[in-house]
């Protein structure tokens, strides 16, 4: 019982680690890629892997940066209660964690096309680079963007076996909506940063600068998706999400300023999830609707 006890608490803490929850970040724009790609539901076995190798990368890539940044995390107020810091995890368990995640995402994608498996070790190279990232540039916030960019572009060659120019408008937008939100996400960070001697926009242009960026990368991933719309010839449910996706980014920025970072935590985590599934469930709804 008392192993029991201890495996249950060691997968729950784990959980934390990765946020498995926040998946909803970028699997429903990987989904929607999926449906674009196939004009309707790809087959059963093809939607499982693109999961599978959505679910497996971004928990390598989580636990990664958990591991490379733990003595970051323990010297900053905000994260020093995170796994390894407050010794609940050690660093060897995440490292093996981070090993078969990978090793999982990799046999996942060779089970998808040959393609899938000769890019997949570009696509784990970008989200594990990202950890890194804050150390040597203020645009790291474009790397994590493209982490997650990538998902409809991959679920597309996945389906289809090669790549259509259309679906990367789709990777930009997701890289400018994720690259938006995470520049907000750090001005929590923004002291520290500056002590610790590492890069943000934030830290580099100021809060008020840094609101500015988010609200203008925000602005242009709206615009990268109506013209999704237009390559796609997709319809009225895709503009009707389009619009709800729009008034929540709006709402998004109304509810934190550079002086008030109270809500952050519902504006990141709560309402970006928002926005994935009302992406999803417009852009895709428009296409399955079609058939």
């Amino acid at each position: 019982m008392a192993a029991l006890t201890s495996v249950w608490k060691s997968t729950a803490v784990t959980l934390e680690m990765i946020k498995w929850e926040h998946s909803i970040f970028a699997l429903p724009f990987a989904l929607t890629g999926a449906v674009l790609a196939a004009g309707g539901w790809p087959p059963a076995r093809v939607l499982l892997l693109i999961v599978v190798c959505m679910v497996s990368a971004r928990s390598a890539a989580m636990a990664f940066n958990r591991l490379v940044d733990a003595k970051l995390d323990a010297a900053n107020p905000r994260t020093k209660m995170r796994a390894i810091p407050a010794g609940a995890l050690g660093s060897g368990f995440v490292a093996a964690f981070v090993a078969v995640s990978a090793a999982v995402f990799l046999v996942a994608a060779a089970m998808l096309n040959r393609l899938t498996l000769e890019l997949a070790p570009v696509a784990l190279g970008v989200v594990l680079a990202y950890s890194y990232m804050k150390r040597v540039t203020r645009w790291s916030h474009l790397v994590l963007g493209l982490a997650l960019g990538i998902a409809p572009s991959a679920a597309w060659i996945a389906v289809r076996g090669g790549l259509d120019a259309r679906i990367v408008v789709l990777t930009g937008a997701v890289l400018l909506w994720v690259a938006g939100f995470d520049v907000l996400y750090a001005c929590q960070d923004f002291e520290h940063d500056r002590k610790a001697g590492l890069f943000s926009i934030p830290q580099a242009f100021g809060m008020e600068k840094a609101f500015l960026l988010a609200r203008t990368m925000h602005f242009a991933s709206v615009l990268l998706l109506g013209s999704l719309i237009r390559l796609f010839g997709l319809g009225a449910v895709a503009w009707s999400g389009l619009a709800a996706v729009a008034a929540l980014l709006v709402y998004e920025h109304s509810i934190v300023s550079p002086k008030d970072l109270r809500r952050m935590n519902t504006a990141f985590f709560t309402l970006n999830g928002v926005i994935a599934v009302v992406f999803f469930l417009a852009f895709a709804g428009d296409v399955l609707l079609r058939r």
